[in-house]
């Protein structure tokens, strides 16, 4: 159940989009639904203690990769955060969103991230998390710039995906120490293995690569300036993002591996400071900005420094409050992301210059507003007022530095800056005297839109008021996984008696109250320190970046074929050349044995004469590629020789339809006379480099040839028929043990075509007539299609057993095709071709991971096939082979990408000729 859970957000994102018509009305309630279930399925089924809620499955055993998930008191915590407000903000983005923005694009990213996010909560293997914690980056990407028209969200989504993926790769690094260190990447077995690994000399160097990546997800200096430029981003995405799934998957990271990382001077030196720098920083810069979403995103920065320093004290009771004023984070903060969301699209503004005394034109949302407001500042009877209290608490029980007053001042000052920039969030918006119209008349907005809203900040007051009963058991539930046996004895409540904690707060309040009144005399500091002095050093370092880079760039290539091509050779000679410049021991030229078969003979002359030729009509092109072609088929004739025929068959269908392609590209080469009157010093160049490499590659295919090694091939020979059901080893070599390699060749195949596409959008489409140009050549078309078509349904269907597969029958169907554009044009394909070439590789690159997917249904692991034999009555008893399936695959991808080219080449056509 816990797999099928974290398993539906992403079916949810994947039928979303796929809704047809009814998209709109219904990717809503589709989300819904999902996020529904899943926080359902978790009040349900909390894991208490004795019950046992994991699953794990071999993954890639050899790299310590299981899909190991684990729902403890800690994932439970977040997945209540998760599930919870991303129902709320399904619900307010149903109103929020215009009819021009796609829904079903909207909805299905955010079910991605929903996914993504319960992925990194949930899973008991680092590796695991890793996978997850980059899903939640890319996703992310995609949200923070979903409206990408604007430039603005395009920065935003860029920055943000940089830093944290930077910030992922780090955490890689210190990942693969950790579990080489500990001998496994399960993170029960790293906590097992604690003592260990902090006696490791290398553990400082990890646990610091691993708080890089906690610190750039949680925007923590100085890396924090990514989130204020994520505002761009519609503010549903505001409200989950920074409120309880992206940034606070950098301080779930801190709690999950507080037991393995915690609890020595290397964690407080590292952690603490970056939190108090953070806390500091956020809550000044945000009393002074005038976006309403801009402040409570350096608010959002601030806060999370509260928590990183929380976890940094190293304390059981600190880390108590930290888990506490996490949930109380989430919900003031999505309630008031909500709120400037309300605000913003009732009056068309965010500006806090322009908004002002919003009061009687929209009473609830202002109440609402100032209640989740009060919680942010820690007023009392609020939740966020009982972290506060905790928070000072611990401040003045740590003595950093060997001083007792440091951190509960600056403490301090930070929560009274909390309370300045608060006010001034309630006062502008909700009670200043008007100034001007604006945008739009301001009003309430819809009577679902603002539910979200009334719920977070019902629980924002429920906490405060009841926190034995609402919260208190939540916390007892997820502080075991955080501190393990640890966890000390709290109490929650409203009132603990006149003590310094309650002393420091009501000091707070009032002197946040008066910084906001003299606000203009603290501004100073913001004056003389840009608030995007991060964001400008960001884009100076990627300008940079760029410009060395293009520097390279033009310098190591000039948009020419033929340099790129004497770089490849330069390196196929120094690979030739590599074990004799590389070591000291001697090495012999492996001695090569002349073929005495006279027709192997006369096939290598006949290549070499053919290579030859091609060079020598450079000029000819029409000849050079039919000598290209000798060379192909005497290829063709050695596998043959060499009792290869399903190399024989691939080599041939691919010599048909790479003549066809080059027939059709042959126009966009440059002249024969502009090639003429280059100089001949260039042609003596490249034939020296030419034979350097031909010698370079006859050296190491001899040295191959000759060296004493263990040949795989008895292995699958042996194997082929029982384990992959086919007599064809080659075939079952493709399809079956190495599949995963096809799966990528033929994902490579794909985005190959493509690439071709985008690279020619500078060439017109210009659909070629149906009317041969030729009869003859119409005529044998006609004829060679259906031929072509069956014989790849032969080749296809007798792969597993005989020569064929896939592959070869894609070749086939694409020869037939070429063979159509060659004699009607592209007008042909566009008329008759049912499904197109971008559909039919997609679907093919679907189809086979779709097919490699389903052996996980029968507890096998990503593309193992099965076989056997079905009795189909009076029909006789047929073979099957799951195989078949992902060859299908395989084959509508080849088909589709020659379909891709086939129409692009054949299509269009170049502006200078249409000019002219």
């Amino acid at each position: 159940m816990l797999a099928l859970m974290l398993f539906l957000p992403f079916l949810a994102a994947i039928l979303i989009p796929l809704l047809g018509q009814w998209q709109a009305r219904t990717a809503p309630w589709l989300a819904g639904a999902t996020a529904g279930g899943l926080l359902a399925w978790l009040a349900w089924h909390a894991p208490w203690p004795g019950l046992d809620f994991s699953f794990s499955h071999r993954w890639l055993p050899a790299l310590g990769l299981r899909f190991s998930l684990s729902l403890d008191g800690l994932g439970y915590l977040f997945g209540l955060l998760i599930t919870g407000i991303g129902l709320l903000v399904v619900i307010y983005a149903r109103y929020y969103l215009s009819r021009v923005d796609s829904l079903p694009r909207f909805y299905g990213l955010l079910m991605l991230f929903m996914g993504a996010m319960l992925g990194i909560v949930w899973s008991d293997n680092l590796l695991l998390l890793l996978v997850f914690w980059e899903l939640t980056s890319l996703s992310s990407f995609l949200l923070i710039g979903f409206w990408h028209e604007g430039r603005q969200a395009r920065i935003g989504a860029r920055m943000a995906l940089t830093i944290t993926g930077a910030g992922g790769l780090a955490m890689l690094g210190g990942f693969v120490l950790l579990g080489e260190m500990a001998g496994s990447y399960d993170v029960s077995a790293l906590i097992a293995a604690r003592q260990q690994l902090q006696a490791d000399p290398w553990f400082p160097f990890a646990m610091g690569l691993v708080l890089l990546g906690a610190f750039t997800k949680s925007a923590q200096f100085p890396f924090h300036f990514w989130l204020p430029q994520a505002m761009a981003a519609p503010t549903p995405v505001s409200a989950y993002l920074h409120s309880a799934t992206m940034v606070k998957a950098g301080v779930f990271l801190l709690a999950r591996l507080y037991p393995v990382l915690g609890g020595n001077d290397w964690w407080f030196s590292m952690v603490a400071p970056v939190g108090l720098v953070t806390l500091l920083g956020g809550a000044y810069f945000a009393l002074y900005r005038d976006d309403l979403k801009s402040l409570l995103a350096y608010s959002t920065i601030s806060h999370l420094g509260l928590i990183t320093l929380l976890f940094g004290l190293n304390t059981p009771t600190a880390a108590v409050a930290a888990v506490f004023h996490i949930i109380n984070h989430a919900t003031f903060k999505a309630g008031l992301f909500m709120t400037a969301g309300i605000i913003d699209h009732e009056t068309g503004t965010r500006d806090l210059r322009q908004l002002r005394g919003l009061w009687r034109a929209m009473p609830i949302t202002s109440m609402l507003g100032t209640v989740a407001a009060a919680a942010m500042a820690g007023v009392p009877l609020l939740n966020g007022f009982l972290s506060k209290e905790m928070f000072y608490a611990e401040a003045l029980a740590a003595q950093p530095l060997g001083t007792s007053w440091l951190l509960p001042a600056l403490a301090w000052v930070a929560t009274a800056l909390s309370v300045a920039y608060s006010a001034r969030f309630v006062h502008l918006v909700f009670f200043a005297r008007p100034q001007g119209e604006l945008p739009r008349q301001p009003h309430e907005p819809p009577r679902w839109m603002r539910i979200p809203v009334e719920l977070l900040v019902l629980l924002c007051v429920a906490v405060g008021v009841l926190p034995q009963y609402t919260v208190d058991p939540l916390l007892r539930l997820a502080l075991p996984s955080v501190l393990g046996d640890a966890v000390p004895g709290f109490q929650l409540a409203i009132w603990h008696g006149w003590n310094t904690p309650l002393l420091m707060s009501m000091a707070a309040l009032v002197a946040g109250l008066l910084m906001y009144r003299w606000m203009h005399l603290l501004g100073w500091v913001d004056r003389m320190v840009p608030v995007h002095l991060g964001s400008r050093a960001f884009a100076t370092i990627m300008d940079s970046l760029i410009k060395h880079g293009r520097w390279i760039a033009l310098r190591s290539n000039d948009e020419r074929l033929r340099p790129l091509l004497r770089w490849i050779i330069l390196m196929t000679v120094l690979a030739g050349l590599w074990p004799w410049l590389a070591f000291d021991t001697p090495h012999q030229l492996p001695v090569a044995h002349l073929p005495d078969d006279p027709g192997l003979i006369l096939m290598s002359a006949l290549t070499i004469v053919a290579a030859m030729a091609t060079v020598w009509w450079r000029d000819q092109r029409l000849k050079a590629m039919l000598a290209m072609a000798v060379v192909g088929l005497m290829v063709v004739l050695s596998f043959i020789q060499f009792s290869s025929p399903d190399l024989a068959l691939t080599q041939l269908a691919v010599e048909v339809a790479s003549t066809v392609l080059l027939l059709l590209a042959l126009r966009w080469l440059p002249s024969p006379t502009d090639s003429a009157r280059e100089p001949n010093w260039p042609r003596w160049r490249d034939a020296v480099l030419s034979l350097a490499a031909g010698f370079g590659v006859f050296l190491i295919l001899l040295s191959v040839l000759q060296s004493p090694q263990d040949s795989l091939s008895g292995f699958y020979l042996e194997h082929a028929l029982p384990l992959g059901g086919g007599a064809n080893v080659v075939n079952v070599i493709l399809v079956d043990f190495r599949g995963f390699d096809t799966l990528g060749e033929i994902t490579v195949l794909a985005i190959t075509s493509l690439i071709m596409v985008k690279l020619m959008d500078d060439y017109a489409a210009v659909p070629k007539p149906t009317e041969p140009d030729s009869l003859l050549l119409a005529t044998l078309a006609k004829v060679m299609l259906p031929f072509a078509l069956l014989l790849s349904a032969y080749l296809y269907l007798r792969g597993h057993q005989a020569p064929g597969g896939g592959f070869v029958a894609g070749l086939v169907t694409a020869a037939g095709l070429a063979t159509q554009h060659m004699a009607y044009g592209s007008g042909w394909a566009a008329r008759h071709m049912p499904v197109r070439g971008r559909r039919l590789a997609a679907s093919g690159l679907l189809v086979a991971v779709a097919t490699g997917a389903g052996s996980w249904l029968f507890d096998k692991n990503f593309l193992t096939s099965g076989h056997g034999h079905l009795a189909l009555g009076w029909l006789g008893e047929f073979e099957w082979a799951s195989a078949a399936l992902f060859d299908l695959g395989v084959y509508m991808v080849v088909v589709g990408a020659t379909m891709i080219m086939l129409t692009r080449l054949a299509a269009t056509q170049d502006p200078l000729e249409e000019q002219h």
